[in-house]
């Protein structure tokens, strides 16, 4: 199953994945939305006798540059929430986050070869993608979470909500994959490029559905 925030997202990831029998959800914007509609879906899954095996978050986001320019695709090595966890006066970073507080985790590790050669099949670049609750839209800000995060490659809304309601749901391997959009830094509509970045999905899939044909096998799935 793919999971994307909005319909034209959807549609962007389903041009290559209906054909294959990928289901594809627009589950909405943000984590509590994507964790919640995922849950319900992985459910209805295995009442059906149909469970998932494998679960893709998928959709635009901003990209780090110059790590990952707008029109590229980034493929998640590890999937974090970035601005889940309290303020603190002391320390070196004005921030601890939920894992540093003892209270849960905020990393998500998909499946390593798979995460590679799915990559290596998009021509996307691997590495990091946060997380976060309210989108960047100062260069401080951007420059604050590359330096808690080196070598992120991109932001988006709803990965890690995806992760948490795979990892709830019998832990269900995850995935995700992001066309960028836009930078990562102030907030300018007119620099930002949907079309080209759905175009960039589209692509993307179109490449990554066949590798995805060849990981069938759970055990495999979750090496």
């Amino acid at each position: 199953m793919v999971v994307t925030a909005v319909p034209a997202e959807r549609d962007a990831v389903a041009v290559a994945c209906a054909p294959a029998g990928i289901d594809v959800l627009a589950a909405g914007a943000g984590p509590a939305a994507a964790a919640a509609r995922t849950a319900v879906a992985l459910e209805r899954g295995s009442a059906r006798g149909r469970p998932y095996g494998l679960v893709i978050s998928a959709g635009i986001g901003g990209g780090f540059a110059p790590l990952a320019p707008v029109g590229s695709v980034a493929v998640a090595s590890e999937i974090t929430a970035a601005d889940l966890g309290a303020e603190t006066p002391a320390g070196p970073e004005p921030f601890a986050s939920v894992a540093e507080l003892g209270f849960g985790t905020t990393v998500h590790l998909p499946p390593e070869a798979l995460s590679r050669a799915v990559a290596e099949a998009a021509g996307a670049a691997l590495g990091p993608v946060l997380t976060v609750s309210t989108a960047t839209g100062t260069a401080e800000r951007a420059a604050l979470l590359a330096r808690r995060h080196p070598g992120a490659l991109a932001e988006a809304m709803e990965g890690f909500g995806v992760a948490e309601a795979a990892a709830a749901c019998g832990g269900v391997p995850v995935l995700e994959v992001r066309a960028v959009s836009n930078a990562v830094g102030p907030r300018d509509r007119a620099a930002w490029r949907f079309a080209e970045a759905l175009d960039a999905l589209t692509a993307a899939f179109g490449r990554i559905v066949p590798v995805l044909d060849g990981w069938r096998d759970l055990d495999r799935l979750r090496q």
